[in-house]
Order: structure tokens, then sequence, then C-alpha cells
């Protein structure tokens, strides 16, 4: 097949497929033209963050125990077979009011034994006391010697020293007795029981606890652990508010009354524990409930804010030509929409109150629909400003 042949054969070819082919260019060519514009894009586009009015809060928040203002821990001096519990769980009691009883015949047979020595001691007493009397008056007439007299005297001194303290083991086996009656120290609640009828109680070592008392729980108190990069913003007095599981939807409110200066460290982190007063009238709240607690530092409404990861530029390569003596910790590049051009300005600024998330933006330039720059895309620096391509 000659050349000729050929060619007349591929012309044939295109023109049945003219169609296709022209519909491939097309194609061909609008690929390459989107991906310029992307590519140009990419080198030029501004990331942008806005700036907007709002309210802004500084708190720190920890967890903590609901506990009682004051509670106290009622216990025995004295052992014994509990012979009969007035209280439970839950009861109001006022102060002197009778929460148990010990089996008394132990301390009774104390308190008797006492009383008999003492009887016998003042007898011992009285008969010396009587000799000495009778002795002193043989030695007026001259019928003793000195010496003998000094023995009565001295006998008699004893005898009285044995009644005093015959007198003392006397009162201590009395009081004792008289601990046997377990009575309320405060007017309270009876928030724990920790013995039955029957039970032994053994105080030889130390005073074992037989009921927990709390004095008023429609005042209430949280603990809570705040770290040490947190205490140094809370003071006495700061509002707080609060959660429990127990009634999800509702929110308490209370007030920090301490900073306790003692630390513990726990997890290799230096926490101090913060007091928060806590108003309980309703009885809503019971001893030992977990609260997650946010305590308000500080507050401002209707101020101009931006996320804290646009406040990231080091320096304004590549975003204004001619920065002059600005720089970022004063000055905010701004993406400002002006008759329809979007222009890029440098304002003046000051920081105000930053949270974990926001920053207040203290200035006199800002309007609204006002962005910030905070990178470009794709800019070949070593700046803090390059960024990649848009997402």
């Amino acid at each position: 097949m000659n050349n000729d042949t050929k060619k007349r054969g591929f012309w044939a070819w295109v023109k049945r497929r003219k169609w296709w082919i022209i519909l491939f260019i097309l194609v061909v060519v609008a690929t390459v033209y989107f991906v310029g514009r992307g590519s140009d894009a990419q080198g030029t586009g501004f990331a942008t963050a806005a700036i907007y009015r709002g309210d802004l809060r500084q708190v720190v928040t920890a967890t903590g125990e609901i506990q009682p203002l004051n509670t106290i821990k009622v216990g025995s001096q004295v052992s014994g077979t509990i012979e009969a519990i007035y209280v439970d769980y839950n009861s109001k009691v006022k102060k002197g009011d009778v929460l148990l009883e010990i089996e008394p015949s132990v301390l009774q047979a104390s308190v008797d034994e006492a009383k008999a020595s003492l009887v016998s001691a003042e007898s011992q007493r009285n008969y010396a006391k009587s000799e000495y009397e009778r002795n002193k008056s043989l030695y007026e007439d001259g019928f003793i010697a000195r010496a003998e007299l000094e023995q009565s005297l001295t006998t008699y001194e004893q005898a009285e020293q044995s009644v005093n303290r015959m007198q003392s083991q006397y009162d201590r086996a009395v009081t004792n007795l008289g601990y046997a009656t377990i009575t309320s120290p405060v007017d309270g609640t009876v928030i724990s029981r920790q013995v039955d009828v029957g039970q032994t109680v053994a105080a030889s070592f130390q005073t074992p606890d037989l009921f927990e008392i709390a004095e008023d729980l429609s005042k209430m108190q949280i603990e809570t652990a705040v770290s040490e990069a947190d205490i140094g913003m809370i003071t006495e007095g700061l509002p707080v508010t609060f959660t429990v599981d127990a009634y999800p939807t509702q929110t308490f409110e209370g007030f920090v009354r301490q900073v306790r200066l003692s630390p513990t460290v726990t997890s290799n982190v230096v926490v101090y524990t913060v007091v928060i007063d806590v108003d309980n009238s309703d009885l809503r709240l019971k001893p030992g409930m977990t609260a997650f607690v946010t305590i308000l530092i500080s507050e401002k409404t209707d101020v101009w804010k931006v996320q804290n990861s646009a406040l990231i530029l080091r320096n304004f390569d590549g975003i204004v030509p001619d920065a002059g003596d600005a720089t970022p910790s004063d000055h905010l590049a701004i993406q400002r929409n002006v008759d329809g051009n979007q222009t890029v300005i440098l304002v003046p600024y000051e920081k105000g109150l930053v949270t974990a998330t926001e920053t207040e933006i203290i200035s006199d330039d800002i309007q609204d629909g006002d962005r910030v720059i905070f990178g470009r895309y794709g800019l070949a620096s070593s700046g803090s400003a390059r960024m990649g391509p848009p997402m």
C-alpha cells in the first residue's frame, strides 16, 4: 500500500469520527483551563477566620464530692454489748437525745466495787482520826512520847489520802457508767450507723465510731482539686455553677469559700483544695454526690472575638508588601471587602480576655464582615504564614 492510499484512509477515518475527536479536544482544553485557575487560586488565596461579636467566659472546671458542712462522728469511750439503739439512718436528732445504750451490768459492778472501797477507806480514815485525837490528848497530859503522836498523825494523813484516791476511782466508775448511754452532741441528721443490737463494742485501744451525724444538711460544701496551673486565678467569693448526675438538666449555684494552702500531689500533679459553699434548702443534694464544677473567673458580653487558632502569624511576609514596624503581636492582617474588592489592611489591636478556644480583640478599627488572615496557601516562605492547599 502506497503513501497516498494511507493518507486517504486516515482522513476517511477522521471524517467518520470527527465529533468524537472534537469532544475530546474540548474536554482537554477545559481541564487545562480549570486546573490552571485552581493552581493560581491556590498560590494566591489567604487562609482567614471570621471575627465576630459575642460573649466570653473564662472558667476553671473541676470535680468534687458534696459533703455536709460539719459532720460529727459519735463513738464510745467504754466497752460492752449494745443493749438498745434508738435511732436509724436519716433520723433527726436534737442535742442530748439518746442514741444508744450499752449493757451496764459490768460498769455497774465497777461502780459498786469502787463504792465499797470508798466506804472502807472512809472507815479507816475515821479510825485513824480518832486515834490521832486521842494520842494528842495523851501527849498534852504527858502520858505518851512525841514520836507516838507523830506516828498516829502520819497514819491519819495516809488514810485521808486513801479516801481521796478511792473517791476518784468511784467518780471514774460513775462517769463510765454514764458513758453507757450515748447521746447526740449536736442537732442534726444521722447519715451513718455502724453497729447493731447485740454487737460488742471494744474501746480498749481506740474509740469505735458508732454513728455519723450531719449537723445541717441545708448547707453543703464541695471540696474540689484544682491544679497549680489554674489555682492562681481562683479567689474567695467567685461564683460557681455545677451539675450532678442525679439531676442532669438542672444547674446548681454556689461560691468559693476557701482556697486551702496545703498542696497535694496526685499523679505527679500538684493540686490544691478549693472549698465551695452550696445552698441546699430543698435538700435535693445528698452527701457523697459527685459534682461537676465550673468556677467563673471572668466574663464579658458583646465583644469582638476570634478563634485562638487565627492568631498564629509570626510575620506579615507574603501578606502585605510593607508592614513597617507592625508585628502580629500588635496588628491584625484583616481581609475587608471595600467597594466589592477584597483588600488586606493592618489593624492595631490588643488582646483582652483569653479562654481555651477564643480571644477577645480590643480595637476601634474592626468592622462587620472582617476576616483575620492567619496564612496564605502555597506561599514559599519559611515563616508561619505559609499554608498548604485549601481543604
